[in-house]
């Protein structure tokens, strides 16, 4: 059902910081902060030659992100997207094994413009699991 690996996100304290980081550091391309409203995130995406970081940032008090960056004050790895043909397939088959889907069950649109869901972490080895469709 699943395909390759979309990205791996990291929650982050400070965009900036992290960015900087990935491109000065290690020497990364760095794509421009994206502000996503509907998910509370700003992200920033690091491109690489087999898949992608991305380093999310709080977008406001209400964000998922804020309450994993409280508890995880120097941020860490948040979840890990894997692309998939059918989004809604995937969804109706994975229900019908047990997962759980986060949120209403309905894809949201991504930072990449493509239809996202999530499914919970205590059914998927303690991760936080990301589908999106290719």
């Amino acid at each position: 059902m699943i395909g390759k690996l979309n990205h791996v996100a990291i929650a982050v304290p400070d965009l900036g910081a992290a960015m900087t980081l990935y491109r000065d550091t290690l020497g990364a391309v760095v794509s421009d902060p994206q502000a996503i409203s509907e998910h509370g995130v700003t992200v920033s995406f690091v491109d690489l030659d087999n898949t992608r970081i991305e380093l999310l940032e709080a977008l406001g008090e209400g964000s998922p992100i804020a309450g994993f960056i409280e508890r995880n004050p120097a941020g860490g790895i948040h979840h890990m997207c894997f692309e998939v043909a059918d989004i809604i397939a995937a969804r109706d088959k994975l229900k019908s094994d047990g997962a759980r889907v986060l949120g209403d069950g309905e894809p949201k649109i991504g930072a990449h413009g493509k239809p996202v869901l999530f499914l919970h972490p205590k059914d998927f080895t303690g991760v936080l699991i990301e589908l999106e469709q290719a």
